[in-house]
This record gives structure tokens, C-alpha cells and sequence, in this order.
């Protein structure tokens, strides 16, 4: 492992960096990309062909004071139900679009928080979702899960809807943090999700886990991946935690003054991952873990592994829709974005139009340094010969694109037989190496820390 000095040297410690679940990244994203765009890109999909959707619900009972995400709190149903009528119309919208015969490859319910929705509303938009887009062969569908939002009839609406995976937010076991961070979940309360889940037969649980929190420290993470491997999940994402309050006002509420510093950050993610790695995880990019088995271990095996808005994924659509208030959807032409706000959105929706206000349209090389920057976040490696099938990259042409991050990077960087390799030692650096093939200018404080 390269010291701290070594990696203070190369930057990780200071720099910011995108974590690259697109290219270009969202911030680069504007209003070229309207409705029309949305609509002519899915009259485009193939018929019979297979999409993944995500289904984006807003709302949270309380909102927690670390979450960056676009949400807002909730102590009624009533703007939940109207909210899902609004995505009724929506997939109304959809259906008069599509291409025959296509199918659902993946489905994912996120927020907010999902499970908020009541047993009937469930079942309504899940119902309109399959009546629209029928199940694949092998469909997967993930919800993410509040376990201090569960209940047994709603968890028997969600089986009863099909889905076969479960997400859960973890963030930290510790009461302290907790308190800090405003999301107050004991272990008790998490563990009975899970076993809740698992007696209806959704045996397929990921969970997700932050370091860098306030007051975060060995002893601390340490307790919580612990406890948090004894609930056995199938993979896990180990996020760095994004202070930026200067996009997400509640994070003001964060005590500043005890977070930890880069560098502990970079300890805190290295005590983490040593933990499960000893209990028989195996790391997934840079950040994920996962049980031999699971379908991202045997993604990774296969070469097949991906990156998306969710994280990693094996899911091999080209095509994601995005359907509510802000999501985002990615076709081979490029990104569109819904609008942000749920009137505005819902006003959208409601004189008949997409709710699109921005994205992004491909062009130059823009498929060709996703491909790279996906490669080197998946695998910590780049081939020569993948980008010549792909793009038709001559030995000169991948040279020349290698070369600006040789130059800058070459101590944890190799060639072999013409594929780019990061090495073991390099791998903390991967978002830095990744952001030297970012075409794009980035802003200062325009992203999370590198660490």
C-alpha cells in the first residue's frame, strides 16, 4: 500500500473529483436537451428490446441532515398519492411512445424513501409500471428500504409486486453519529428489517455504509461494519461521505469541526475495507463489496461489470428511463433530465408534455472517455483492443489518449500489451486517473473529495 506521503504528494488528499457515475457528469448537463429529444430517444429503442427504469420518490419522513439527495419532508400521505398520480401520467406518457415488445431489464424504486408509500399505492404504481413495460427474463427490481419505514403490509405489497432485491441505508450503528447526522436507525430496528425481508423470501439484501461522518473514528467504524456484516448482506457500498453543504443546505446542520480529515478519511475507508474483506467480501471498483456469487462478484468475473447513478451494476441495458422528479435517464444519444422540482415537474406531466428540462447530447469523443473512465472505475484497467472493437482506436490513437495520464499519474500506472493498468498500489488514485481523461472543465468545489 503507497504511504501517505506518497498519496498526499499525488493530491488525493486536497483534490475534489467527480465519482464518475456518468460522463459527462451532471453538472455539465444543460438545456439543449428538451422533451422532443426524451421522446425521439425512445421511440429509437429497439422493438422487443430490453430498458432498466428508475422510479424516483421524493418524499421522506424527516429529512436527514447528511443526505445530498433531492428530497423533501413528508408528515402526509397526501402529496405522496398526488405525487403518484403525477407518475401514472407519466408512464401514460411513456407507453404512447414505446417501441413494441419492450421489456423491463432492471427496476429500481428510490428517494427518498420508497416505502413511505402505503400498501395501495404499492400496488397502484407497480400494477401501471408492468402494465407498461412487462417483466423481462430475469428482471430484477430493487427498492430502496427505510427500515423505520417498514411495515408488514407494506413489505407483502412490495413482494407481492415482485421485488427480488432489497436496499438498505445503514450510514453508521452509532448512536453518537446518528445524533450528528440526523438519521437515527439502531441496530435493532435494521436487523429486524432484514429479518422481516428475509421471511418473505427476499434473500438478495444490499446495504449501504458511509465513512468520513462526524466523530467517525477506528473504534467506531469498525463497530458498525461489524455489526453490519452480521446481518449478512449480499454486497455492500462503502460511500464516501460528500460534505457539500454549498449544494445541500441541511448538511449546514453538520458539525464541521468534526469531521475527519483526509487523511483519517482514508484510514477510516482502509479499516473498513480490510473488515470485510476478512469476512470473505470481494471488493467491486472502488467502493463496493460483494459475497462470492452475488451477480456483482460474477460481473466482475465476467467482464461485464457497469457503472451507473445507482453505483455499480450487471445490469447490461443500454438504455435507463428515469421517470419522476429529477431522475435522470441515459440513452445511447445521451442524458435527460427531468425537472428538479416536483411542481414543476408535475406541471410538465400534467399538460401532456415529458418533463425534461436539461441533459446532455453525445458527440466528439464523448462514448469513447465514458467507455475509458467506466473501465478504469470497474476494472482499474483500460484495453487497447476493447476500445478498437468499440470505437475503432488505432495503437496511436489509444496512445495518445493514454499519454496526458501516463505523464501525470505514470508511478501507479502500467502498460501491457497495450492495455492501461492501474496498479494495487495506485487504486486509491482511481478517481484522480479518471478525471485526467474528463474532457470537460470542472469547478472547484464542484464535486465530493477524492477520498
Amino acid at each position: 500500500m503507497m504511504t501517505e506521503t506518497f498519496l498526499a504528494r499525488m493530491g488525493l488528499f486536497d483534490a475534489r473529483a467527480p465519482r464518475y457515475t456518468s460522463y459527462p457528469t451532471a453538472p455539465h448537463f444543460n438545456g439543449s436537451v428538451t422533451g422532443s429529444d426524451f421522446t425521439n430517444w425512445v421511440r429509437a429503442i429497439p422493438e422487443a428490446g430490453q430498458v432498466s427504469l428508475y422510479i424516483h420518490v421524493p418524499f421522506c419522513r424527516r429529512l436527514c441532515w447528511f443526505c445530498a439527495c433531492r428530497t423533501q419532508g413528508s408528515q402526509t400521505l397526501s402529496p405522496v398519492a398526488a405525487y403518484v398520480d403525477t407518475l401514472l401520467a407519466e408512464l401514460r406518457l411513456l407507453a404512447a411512445q414505446l417501441p413494441k415488445g419492450v421489456t423491463l431489464s432492471r427496476l429500481h424504486w428510490g428517494g427518498g424513501t420508497p416505502t413511505l408509500l402505503s400498501p395501495d399505492l404499492i400496488d397502484t404504481l407497480a400494477g401501471a409500471i408492468f402494465d407498461v413495460l412487462p417483466a423481462g427474463p430475469g428482471t430484477e427490481f430493487s427498492v430502496e428500504i427505510d427500515p423505520n419505514e417498514l411495515d408488514e403490509p407494506r413489505l407483502q405489497a412490495l413482494a407481492r409486486a415482485g421485488m427480488n432485491r432489497a436496499s438498505i441505508g445503514v450510514q453508521d450503528f452509532d448512536p453518537l453519529i446518528q445524533q450528528t447526522i440526523g438519521r437515527e436507525q439502531s441496530y435493532e430496528v435494521t436487523r429486524d428489517a432484514v429479518e422481516m425481508l428475509r421471511g418473505c423470501d427476499i434473500h438478495s439484501l444490499n446495504a449501504d455504509i458511509l465513512y468520513g461522518l462526524p466523530y467517525q473514528n477506528e473504534r467506531r467504524i469498525t463497530n458498525s461494519v461489524e455489526q453490519l456484516i452480521a446481518l449478512n448482506p449480499d454486497r455492500v457500498a462503502l460511500y464516501g461521505y460528500a460534505h457539500v453543504p454549498w449544494v445541500a443546505k441541511r448538511q449546514q446542520m453538520i458539525p464541521t469541526d468534526h469531521l475527519p480529515t483526509p487523511v483519517e478519511r482514508w484510514q477510516l475507508f482502509n479499516t473498513a475495507e480490510a473488515l470485510f474483506t476478512k469476512a470473505g467480501y470481494r471488493g467491486i471498483g472502488i467502493d463496493h463489496f460483494a459475497r462470492p456469487g452475488d451477480g456483482l462478484d460474477l460481473a466482475a468475473r465476467a467482464g461485464t461489470l457497469h457503472r451507473n447513478f445507482q453505483g455499480y451494476t450487471d445490469d447490461q441495458s443500454e438504455v435507463l428511463i428515469g421517470l419522476g422528479a429529477s431522475s435522470i435517464s441515459r440513452f445511447p444519444q445521451g442524458y435527460a433530465q427531468n425537472a428538479p422540482s416536483t411542481s414543476a415537474y408535475a406541471r410538465a406531466v400534467s399538460e401532456g408534455q415529458f418533463a425534461t428540462t436539461r441533459g446532455h447530447r453525445f458527440s466528439g469523443d464523448d462514448r469513447l472517455r465514458a467507455r475509458v473512465i467506466e473501465a478504469l472505475m470497474c476494472y482499474f484497467r483500460v484495453s487497447e483492443e476493447d476500445l478498437n472493437a468499440r470505437f475503432g482506436t488505432s495503437e496511436d490513437g489509444a496512445s495518445a489518449l493514454f499519454a496526458p495520464a501516463l505523464e501525470e499519474f505514470g508511478e501507479v500506472l502500467e502498460m501491457h500489451r497495450g492495455d492501461l493498468l492501474i496498479t494495487d498500489e495506485g487504486r486509491p488514485l482511481a478517481r484522480l486517473i479518471a478525471r485526467s481523461f474528463d474532457a470537460y472543465e470542472m469547478a472547484a468545489n464542484g464535486h465530493s473529495l477524492a477520498i
